[in-house]
């Protein structure tokens, strides 16, 4: 380990990575590799998870080629010296901010989607010109080997390199003096990163999750509403961090609106000869899914296929806020539905709870929207839709709390891996004398007036 950090520590200080041309070639290049190895990263997720390569597209390739095409596009611009304005106690002089790489960055990546969810912000550290370590998940081996033999057969180790392994080698990188630590995970592994940095005063980014809710409006468009919630909910049989946690549906339209999801669920055939369902990654994790089914509260689904790590798309109702069900996020295809009948009861209950990754309303009122926005903390959401906000590059992706720290995607991602140096530039043809000794009243009534003071 310590002999890759120095290779790399030493190809970052030798200034290769800085200039935008050969950033750019990178990410041209990234682009290019990521195409021609599309079908073996693909074969080795379906692999991981039997997963179909229409989903695969959709959830781990369409987004990495859009950030690569926005990043080559616009990276002039968010990598220009910014010229500011100089305030009167420096005058004459001229201000700027010079965005700058932070150095040699580590990037854990996560096993629900592999690819997408390690790469994204290796594009991003890329850009901001910095070299990178990628740390794979070691849940999902097959992803892990392929994405590890792409990498190394096409880029220097120096610049960009992956290291295999589970927790030995993940302790082992978070020992090392990185510039910049990017995790993607779960809240407790967050956590141990997070102390680790701290040793060595590492900046990190965290994207954890948390219990994202869904409240469901008397005036929702209740078929639109749930034909995009059963698709957000139950994509990748739910392993999605931002997927809706669980439903506040408002006690008016609670029977309509359970016939109308079970309906759709019905619908959708969800399965793996169908292309449009994914495996649980372990039985570890189906086991503890499974543990928080009530058999009593389940409405469709509840079924389960240990040995082929399947769990049916599951509803729960007459779900109580004390069952295990709603401790923490669930992070499969379980849906607790709770009511509601005061919205003021509704914001209440979520902002009881750590603040969420995501949240999501279906509802025509801009008031109530207004209001819902205006007093609930989250990290990112949407108005009548679930999960899309997540492949807006225009906006920054990131949690609050204990759903994360730090965000990215599009230019925020670059902010990320960036350090904004401010610099002075003075002119030495000319020299205030109000700093200087000796003092005089003159001086103190001048700097005074300068401050408004």
């Amino acid at each position: 380990m310590k002999v890759l950090i120095n290779q790399q520590k030493h190809y970052f200080n030798s200034n290769t990575t800085k200039p935008l041309a050969f950033r750019i070639e990178q990410l041209k290049k990234l682009k290019t590799v990521l195409k021609i190895h599309e079908q073996e990263l693909t074969a080795a997720i379906f692999n991981d998870f039997q997963k179909g390569s229409f989903n695969t597209f959709l959830t781990e390739f369409a987004g990495l080629y859009a950030d690569l095409d926005k990043a080559i596009k616009k990276l002039a611009k968010w990598a220009k010296i910014k010229r500011v304005g100089t305030n009167m106690l420096n005058f004459p002089a001229s201000s700027y901010i010079m965005p700058e790489p932070l150095g040699v960055c580590l990037i854990i990546g996560s096993w629900n989607y592999p690819v997408n969810l390690t790469m994204a912000p290796a594009i991003a550290a890329i850009a901001a010109g910095n070299t990178v370590v990628i740390k794979p998940s070691e849940l999902t081996t097959h992803t892990s080997a392929a994405l590890s033999n792409v990498i190394k057969s096409n880029f220097d180790s120096s610049f960009l390199a992956v290291v295999e392994g589970g927790v030995e080698e993940t302790t082992e990188l978070l020992e090392q003096p990185f510039d910049k630590i990017f995790f993607t995970g779960s809240i407790p592994v967050g956590r141990i990163v997070y102390k680790a940095a701290a040793k060595n005063l590492i900046p990190v980014t965290l994207e954890l999750g948390g219990k994202s809710p869904l409240i469901v409006a008397p005036d929702a468009n209740l078929k639109i509403c749930v034909k995009r919630l059963v698709w957000g909910k139950f994509v990748n049989a739910g392993q999605t961090c931002i997927a809706p946690d669980y439903v506040l549906v408002h006690k008016s339209i609670e029977k309509k609106f359970l016939e109308t999801l079970k309906t759709e669920i019905e619908q959708g055939q969800f399965s793996l000869a169908n292309q449009n369902y994914a495996q649980i990654i372990s039985e570890k994790h189906l086991d503890r899914l499974v543990s928080l089914i009530d058999p009593a509260k389940v409405f469709v689904g509840g079924d389960y296929d240990r040995s082929k790590r399947l769990l049916a798309p599951t509803v729960l109702v007459n779900v109580s806020p004390e069952d295990k069900v709603m401790e923490d996020e669930i992070f499969g295809p379980i849906l607790p539905v709770l009511t509601y009948e005061d919205i003021d009861y509704a914001i209440s209950f979520i902002k009881a709870r750590p603040k969420p990754l995501g949240l999501y309303l279906f509802s025509e009122s801009s008031t109530l929207r207004k209001k819902i926005l205006n007093e609930v903390s989250f990290g990112g959401g949407m108005v009548n839709d679930v999960l899309m906000h997540f492949v807006n590059d225009e906006l920054p992706f990131g949690g609050v709390g204990n759903s994360g720290m730090g965000n990215y995607h599009g230019e925020a991602g670059f902010k990320s891996f960036s350090h904004y140096k401010s610099v002075i530039k003075k002119p030495t043809w000319f020299e205030l004398p109000l700093k200087y000794y000796p003092f005089a009243k003159w001086k103190s009534a001048m700097v005074k007036w300068v401050v408004g003071s």
